[in-house]
């Protein structure tokens, strides 16, 4: 076995190995309110948050869910495991392309049955 092959094995049993993931990324940002007396209108302005969000699309759309502290260091392993399931199938489908654009190996013949022995 080559070692395209071999490594195209070994993706397969990493992504035999992955368990939940997400899409999405997680951003954090702060925001300014509407009442202009408020700290985050000062100078210098302290903003409001952070707000960590989650954002994925879903279709054309995308939906965006603001996290709790908790919820993010709950579901931060699935976005990494989501970024590791997305570089395997990339790298399967390269090799995937590289041994489908391989020459065929020759076929072996077929070994006649004994009594089909010309004479």
């Amino acid at each position: 076995m080559d070692d395209l092959a071999r490594r195209h094995q070994q993706i397969q049993a990493e992504l035999a190995q992955i368990g939940i993931s997400l899409p999405g990324s997680l951003t954090s940002r702060t925001t300014r309110c509407q009442r202009p007396t408020c700290h985050c209108h000062a100078s210098p302005p302290v903003l409001h948050g952070p707000y960590i969000t989650w954002t994925r699309k879903t279709g054309s759309r995308s939906i965006t869910k603001t996290l709790t502290t908790e919820e993010v260091e709950r579901l931060r392993p699935y976005f990494t495991a989501h970024r590791r399931l997305r570089q395997l199938i990339t790298e399967l489908e390269a090799i995937s392309i590289e041994l489908a654009s391989r020459p065929a190996a020759p076929q072996a013949q077929p070994a006649t049955p004994p009594g089909d022995q010309p004479a």
